[in-house]
């Protein structure tokens, strides 16, 4: 965003950096063991890009049980172990019969096509919906769910991208269940999941 100024970009980190604060300081547990936000609003309508260059929103891709986490393709590290112990867990549950969704959204859309996000989200799990947009459509995302994203002042082909790592337990007809924090494993990812799946599916 090359045309906000300064004193904006500063004001947008902090409050970035603040909601992430707010996140992981104001956890309680929730019924299933894990932690939720205490008062959060997370989550709602947004328009994003599939892979398939199809305009969606929230309602097209969270039809049931979905792990939704904002990334993007070129982290070298972060993203794709992320990524990978979703995938895993979606594995884990559907061995136990529960159907649960994947989704990764964009927070890079000048480098993140859909055909890039497809070619990512394929690499862990065949049902993974990856999604982009236009810079405003991925801002207006990442401010529904409250997450902090920043490009790293740098290489204009390959700059890095600093962002918040939580993952999101979001259901069709009631929205935020949990988040998990990127140290969470799969199988408790998973067991979790089963949980508020019982409850709220």
């Amino acid at each position: 965003m090359k045309s906000v100024i300064i004193g904006s970009g500063v004001l947008a980190v902090a409050v970035g950096l603040g909601v992430y604060t707010w996140q992981t300081t104001n956890a309680v547990p929730d019924p299933c063991g894990n932690t939720t936000v205490a008062g959060a609003a997370i989550g709602g309508p947004f328009e994003l890009v599939s892979e398939t260059g199809a305009t969606v929103t929230d309602t097209d891709v969270i039809t049931k049980p979905t792990l939704v986490y904002f990334g993007y393709t070129f982290c070298p590290d972060v993203c794709p172990l992320d990524s990978m112990r979703n995938a895993i867990a979606a594995d884990i549950l559907a061995d136990q019969g529960v159907d649960i969704g994947t989704v990764f959204i964009s927070v890079d859309p000048a480098r993140d096509t859909p055909q890039v996000v497809g070619d990512f989200t394929d690499n862990f799990h065949a049902d993974m919906i990856g999604l982009t947009g236009s810079p405003d459509q991925v801002r207006a995302a990442s401010q529904a769910y409250k997450t902090y994203y920043r490009a790293v002042e740098g290489d204009p082909e390959y700059y890095l991208v600093d962002h918040s790592t939580q993952t999101y337990l979001m259901f069709p007809d009631t929205g935020f269940a949990t988040f998990f924090r990127r140290d969470t494993p799969a199988e408790q990812v998973a067991e979790i999941t089963a949980c508020f799946a019982g409850q709220l599916g």
